[in-house]
């Protein structure tokens, strides 16, 4: 048996909760998934994993191993990478990141592209969503966030300010009129965030700052569907800039009560410790800063 792939996809079953879902993301079949935790139950001389018809979770012995299990691959990646530095100076292996849908579609999945154009031999695991995954348990290496105050468990690096902007389509300011004052949003159909800001906006002028209720007449946990939305005219949305932004160049969006500005929030790459933090992540981390230091949206 191949200990460390059956760590390996023991360590995908413990993070997905599934068999079946672990097979799909190693592009093996089910029956070799169950193979592989097996023979790594019987060498162990314990029972890992709890199964049911519904769910898959860890016992005792499952969590002691898979904690050990996680050191072992990311003591695994950092020897085959820091060998083909040493040999090549080229980074290899694969990266897992996490992100929104919403920057991964805006801006990140451009920036990756071009970072993998510098490292050939690299591949990259995109997962997109709002949930907050827990980085070691689901063996990701980096997380993109956009937040105000940092996971104070995580290591942060700033990449840049999330700004954001009231935006809804011209068809329907003039409908249904242009705001002049924060107040008159409550006579609007507003399109909120379903976790940010979903019933009340806070707006800022300066030194004046404003709590405006709002009436949510459509919510969505991601930000593109929001955008949408406002497109075709259903409403006014708050929407970070670095999505907007084409929308608002071409005439698709009209920017509402230009003056007052939502809150800035942090655009912020999160890792679990700079202990074994690998090449290809420094590396990565490295360029991710350069290439949002110089973005404009």
């Amino acid at each position: 048996m191949d200990r460390l792939t059956a760590m390996r996809v023991f360590a995908e079953v413990a993070a997905s909760g599934s068999f079946t879902v672990t097979a799909d993301r190693l592009d093996m079949s089910r029956a070799m998934v169950t193979r592989y935790v097996a023979e790594l139950e019987q060498w162990l001389g314990a029972r890992l994993l709890q199964r049911t018809t519904r769910r898959v979770s860890l016992t005792d012995a499952g969590e002691s191993c898979l904690r050990r299990a996680q050191q072992m691959l990311a003591l695994s990646e950092d020897l085959q990478e820091e060998t083909a530095r040493s040999s090549g100076g080229e980074l290899r292996g694969q990266l897992r990141l996490t992100c929104s849908l919403s920057f991964g579609y805006a801006q990140l999945v451009e920036a990756l592209g071009a970072f993998l154009a510098l490292h050939p031999h690299l591949r990259l695991d995109l997962n997109v969503g709002d949930s907050a995954l827990n980085l070691v348990e689901a063996r990701v290496d980096l997380a993109i966030r956009i937040s105000a105050e940092p996971d104070p468990l995580l290591i942060a690096r700033p990449l840049a300010l999330c700004e954001s902007v009231l935006a809804a389509s011209p068809d329907y300011l003039a409908r249904q009129g242009v705001p002049t004052v924060p107040a008159d949003l409550a006579r609007h159909a507003c399109l909120s965030h379903a976790h940010v800001g979903k019933t009340l906006w806070t707006l800022r002028q300066g030194e004046q700052a404003v709590a405006q209720a709002v009436a949510t007449r459509f919510s969505a946990n991601d930000a593109m569907v929001l955008m949408r939305a406002a497109v075709a005219g259903q409403g006014i949305a708050m929407l970070p800039t670095y999505l907007a932004a084409p929308g608002l160049r071409a005439g698709h969006l009209q920017a509402v009560l230009p003056d007052w500005q939502p809150p800035v929030l942090n655009i912020q790459a999160l890792y679990p410790s700079r202990r074994h933090l690998s090449p290809a992540v420094r590396a990565l981390l490295d360029f991710l800063v350069q290439h949002f230091q110089t973005a404009t949206w």
